[in-house]
């Protein structure tokens, strides 16, 4: 009686652990997931321990044969280790025929490319959708926006996720705050967390978006509200792969949560089958499949996952004994991505290279984050670190940094932008090489100034970053300037006589700014934006009329010299005849006048010996 109170005791011991377990790590009741596995075999293993019912000692072969003796004359523990052995034997079975040894064709073909061309494929963005920073950079941005914010910084962090998005056909990166520390978090919980940060990465506007309501399920909650465990209970099948933080177009933060699939075997040919949107704000779920996914959402498959796809079919493109040995045609992507905006979708670019690891690309892939739609490109040229050494190259006095390429149509020609940072982190100036021919670098200290540069230097016909007619003009005198102090940078804001526009003008750019007053004539280039316009280039309308009257000025004075020239062609015969006639005339003087210079010269030779000898 005593013994079976024990037992039942540990078993509650038991149950309570695995209770705590789960609730802890969170895995998935799925067959495709290795934890399940284990955790099966863990349990029968205790269960067959139990079921011996005494203390299990092996030294020597007698006491093997004792146990196994006791084992088979009992059920339980006969049962137990069968068990045992045949959830080893499916795991282990599964595992081997879920490798690429067995399967090379099956993981070659889970993700098929598609050739594309590089000229009409990718168009050319405008300067309002280049993604100037990285996600360093925005880190830099996003931390130094918190900590303006007075009433926050001492109660809440900025998450490291900083997702890139699409949010009204800009490149923008948001990530939630988190509680500073349990104790802030147990003060906070009730409200939730106060805001998300935004960030423009093309015009490095940094902006704190609060939540009335509070962002109540986040992976910095502790108990039921945490993003991982809120989904497990309401999931506790799916396999989850990286989530992602989001924002639709009315400004709502969602958790972005994929699916795993797996298409080989019970643990191979893993890629994203469903999709679940959580709401960061309610809590409320909703699970669908990859093709109902709304066109907001940009980040389903995870960037790793992509490069790792493109990889085995890159690799085992003749099979796995080549891609070990022979390796014909096998081909690897480059240590490294970023990403392209296009489509109103976010694409993952990285260069594509041989497996011998030389220093040139044979092409590169873009892979759509939404659709895991793929595209290969045939373009050699430099990889990706080079182009980057390169460009370090030309500042190398300065000490900048590069960071890793964004890929761009520059006139047709595939370029590497690449923003150049200094040792705070902060980008500095901005250089273009061309993938082809990458000792072409181009640095400029503005987007449009670099362009222009670039162009220059290869000889293109410059179509311009600022194709659909992005870029536009306007010539016009100063109604109001101001300026204002942004995130540590002076900006002067504009607006002229006759429109309602302001002009927002950063003085890092476009230093000659501060020389502008009221009523000065201005001519400005810039991207249309919503609540101001981006000066894209600067110029002195007041220098363009005295440019004009100096022109003016040139012509009339090009006007008076033919006017003499054809006065004189006029008069040349008359000039000729008068020439001749005075032939005879000059000669004489010219002899007169030579013998009185002859005279003049010894008289003063005179006068100088008398002075010399009147010395001495």
């Amino acid at each position: 009686m005593r013994r079976g109170k024990i037992k039942l005791l540990l078993a509650l011991v038991v149950l309570l652990a695995l209770g705590a377990y789960y609730y802890v790590t969170l895995p998935a009741i799925n067959i495709h997931s290795s934890g399940l596995w284990m955790v099966l075999l863990a349990l029968l293993l205790i269960a067959l321990v139990f079921s011996v019912g005494r203390k299990i000692k092996v030294q020597t072969i007698r006491d093997f044969r004792d146990l196994r003796g006791e084992i088979r004359a009992r059920r339980a523990p006969k049962l137990f280790l069968g068990l045992f052995l045949l959830v080893l034997v499916v795991y282990l079975a599964g595992s081997i025929l879920s490798s690429p040894i067995v399967n090379a064709g099956k993981y070659r073909d889970l993700l098929v490319p598609e050739t594309g061309d590089f000229a009409e494929d990718i168009k050319q963005i405008k300067y309002n959708q280049i993604p100037l920073l990285d996600k360093d950079s925005a880190e830099i941005l996003g931390n130094r926006k918190m900590g303006s914010m007075v009433d926050m910084v001492s109660q809440f962090e900025v998450s490291t996720l900083y997702s890139q998005i699409n949010y009204q056909g800009r490149p923008v990166r948001v990530t939630p705050l988190v509680y500073a520390s349990p104790i802030k978090w147990f003060t906070n919980r009730k409200n939730g967390i106060p805001a998300y940060i935004s960030i423009d990465m093309a015009t490095q506007n940094t902006e704190l978006v609060k939540i009335p309501e509070g962002i109540k399920y986040s992976e910095s909650e502790y108990f039921n509200r945490n993003i991982y465990r809120h989904l497990r209970f309401h999931y506790p099948t799916y396999i989850f792969d990286q989530l992602s933080f989001e924002i639709d177009e009315e400004g709502t933060p969602y958790w972005i949560c994929p699916v795993k699939k797996f298409s080989i075997g019970l643990f191979g040919g893993q890629t994203i089958g469903k999709v679940v949107l959580c709401n960061a704000v309610t809590g409320e779920c909703e699970s669908m499949d990859v093709e109902d996914c709304p066109t907001w959402v940009d980040r389903v498959y995870p960037a790793d996952l992509l490069i790792q796809l493109y990889d085995y079919h890159g690799t085992l493109i003749n099979g796995f004994i080549n891609s070990v040995l022979g390796q014909k045609g096998c081909l690897v992507t480059t240590d490294g991505y970023n990403y392209l905006a296009q489509d109103d979708d976010v694409w993952v670019y990285t260069g594509v290279t041989s497996v011998s690891g030389d220093r040139s690309n044979v092409g590169f892939v873009l892979m759509n984050q939404r659709t895991m739609e793929t595209k290969y490109y045939e373009v050699a040229g430099a990889e990706e670190f080079s182009a980057m050494g390169s460009a370090e190259g030309q500042v190398q006095n300065l000490g900048y940094r590069a960071t890793f390429p964004l890929l761009l149509n520059i006139s047709s020609e595939p370029t590497y932008f690449i923003a150049l940072k200094d040792n705070a982190g902060l980008v500095k100036k901005y250089a273009m090489v061309n993938i082809q021919r990458y000792q072409n670098v181009a640095i400029g200290d503005t987007v449009p100034e670099c362009e222009q540069t670039y162009v220059k230097m290869l000889g293109l016909k410059n179509k311009g970053a600022t194709a659909d007619g992005d870029m536009q003009t306007v010539k016009g005198k100063i109604r109001r300037i101001a300026q204002a102090v942004v995130e540590g940078n002076t900006h002067f804001y504009i607006m002229l006589e006759g429109r309602d526009e302001v002009f927002d003008v950063p003085v890092t750019d476009f230093l000659d700014i501060i020389r502008y007053e009221e009523g000065d004539e201005i001519a400005l280039s810039y991207a249309k934006g919503d609540a101001v316009c981006t000066v894209l280039s600067l110029d002195d309308g007041r220098a363009e009329d005295s440019a004009s009257q100096e022109e003016a000025g040139d012509q009339a004075k090009d006007a008076a010299s033919q006017e003499k020239a054809d006065g004189q062609t006029d008069h040349e015969t008359e000039g000729q005849q008068a020439a001749a006639a005075g032939s005879e005339e000059e000669t004489s003087s010219d002899e007169a006048g030579q013998e009185e210079s002859d005279a003049k010269g010894q008289t003063e030779t005179e006068l100088t010996l008398d002075e010399n000898a009147g010395m001495l």
